[in-house]
């Protein structure tokens, strides 16, 4: 029997009133103008100088946004973008990293923020996505209480300098990618491979220059105000969506979140955390755990895939993974066969297309620390320059159309998701990656610094426009 027409396409799709429709970048990725204007180097900077990212790219120019941001301000105007996650980077502020702000870095950001304002997008800053001052590493970087409270200085500094402009402040981006990635692994800058006691000192420093900048923004920012983290949580799933299966799902996403999200909402570190760390445990006060435990007004969270699907279990801890990926704790994670080990051998491994992960990914934050505002911080795919060259890149739509159907199941039942940023605006330096996954909804000509759009940018537009999935 054929199906009813409606009057319209998207009816029973929509999103709340006056959900906030954007795309979201970083200052690295994107700037170029590494040394103009009284900017200092950062860690990406010295990263890429020395051959470390994979095709020999460096942040010298990118995507040269620094000098085409009115430009690239129209492209977000032109699919009908409300709101602009961006990130301020540190070392343009304050090229020692402490000390005397340059005055210079400081008015970029505010020329930015008043175009975008101007042209009815919205500003979300980020304060930290990665590019910690270099002269802050050459003094021990993260792996020193001194860098968080560097931090805590910087973001009190911002905010009581574009406060009259903000609404929305993210503190700092992915804990558990550079701390796991930059500190651990020696994938990301500044490219260290230190012992678990260190990547663990590391970690509580990171939490605790949040928690830090959480506390300087209330004291500097102006009322009205809004603050919080932008994390990649660990993402959990039921298996089989029953009320057994669903409790273990969130169960475990404030397990595997324990380091980074977990202590943020609660304050503390689980004690199964502490004990599984032994001797590599972090070192911290009680004072620490109540600046990091500092209460946050949105929980912003990048969201790619599902980690872990998990089902109940009788035994401890309650559930058991059945499908998981590389980001998942031992002992937990799942056995990854040689062949997907070889396949995706710095990656997390098979469960790349999960959209669920929209769904699962904010309802839990309800079920775990009772969220009261949410945003899709990051989410998006990559392609490859021969996949977007004719910009037919209709595999990120159907991956969007997907993704952005079980948010909207989310909404639907309730959760406070409050607004989606699409990663990211255009093609630009995807950090150890160089310049070749593209994960833009415009294309961009290296050689001209020419803005394409590609099909995906008109289906942006329209979904923007219906505020619905078309």
């Amino acid at each position: 029997m054929p199906v009813a027409p409606t009057d319209s396409p998207t009816a029973g799709r929509r999103y709340p009133d006056e959900f906030f429709w954007g795309t979201a970048t970083a200052a690295f990725q994107i700037e170029g103008a590494w040394n103009e204007d009284g900017k200092g180097p950062s860690i990406w900077d010295t990263f890429g100088h020395a051959g470390k990212i994979r095709d020999g790219s460096t942040g010298d120019v990118t995507v040269d946004h620094y000098h085409r941001y009115q430009q690239d301000v129209q492209l977000m105007k032109a699919i009908g973008a409300t709101a602009y996650r961006f990130s301020i980077s540190w070392p343009r502020i304050f090229p020692d990293g402490t000390g005397q702000p340059n005055p210079k870095g400081l008015d970029f950001y505010r020329r930015l923020v008043d175009e975008l304002l101007e042209n009815g997008i919205e500003p979300f800053a980020t304060l930290y996505h990665w590019d910690l001052p270099q002269a802050l590493q050459d003094k021990g970087g993260w792996q020193s209480r001194d860098t968080a409270k560097a931090f805590g200085d910087y973001a009190g500094y911002l905010a009581a300098q574009l406060s009259d402009r903000m609404r929305h402040v993210f503190t700092i981006n992915e804990f558990s990618s550079f701390v796991e990635l930059g500190y651990g692994r020696g994938m990301l800058a500044p490219g260290l491979q230190l012992p678990p006691a260190g990547v663990n000192q590391v970690r509580h420093h990171a939490v605790l220059g949040h928690g830090l900048a959480v506390q300087a923004i209330r004291a500097q920012a102006r009322a009205g105000t809004k603050v919080g983290p932008a994390e990649q949580i660990i993402g959990t799933a039921p298996i089989i969506e029953t009320p057994e299966n669903i409790r273990a799902a969130a169960t475990a996403l404030r397990d595997f979140n324990a380091g980074y999200m977990t202590v943020m909402m609660e304050g503390r570190y689980p004690d199964a955390f502490l004990t599984g760390h032994g001797a590599d445990a972090p070192k911290f006060t009680s004072e620490d755990l109540q600046i990091i435990g500092s209460p946050v007004d949105f929980i912003g969270t990048n969201i790619y895939m599902v980690h872990a699907f998990v089902q109940a279990s009788d035994s401890e801890p309650g559930y058991e993974v059945v499908a998981g990926s590389s980001m998942v704790p031992p002992p937990a994670r799942p056995y990854q066969p040689a062949h997907a080990r070889a396949q995706y051998p710095n990656s997390e491994i098979a469960l790349r297309l999960s959209p669920e992960s929209m769904y699962w990914g904010t309802r839990l934050l309800v079920d775990v620390w009772n969220a009261k505002e949410i945003f899709i911080t990051e989410n998006g795919m990559p392609t490859t320059a021969e996949e977007d060259a004719e910009g037919f890149d209709t595999g990120r739509i159907i991956w969007l159309r997907a993704y952005l159907t079980e948010l909207q199941r989310a909404t639907a039942d309730g959760v406070p998701v409050r607004g989606y940023f699409h990663w990211s605006l255009m093609d630009n330096l995807e950090w150890g990656a160089g310049m070749q996954p593209k994960f833009g909804l415009y294309r961009v000509d290296l050689a001209t610094q020419q803005r394409i759009p590609k099909l995906s940018a008109t289906w942006f537009r329209e979904v923007a426009r219906h505020n619905a999935v078309v």
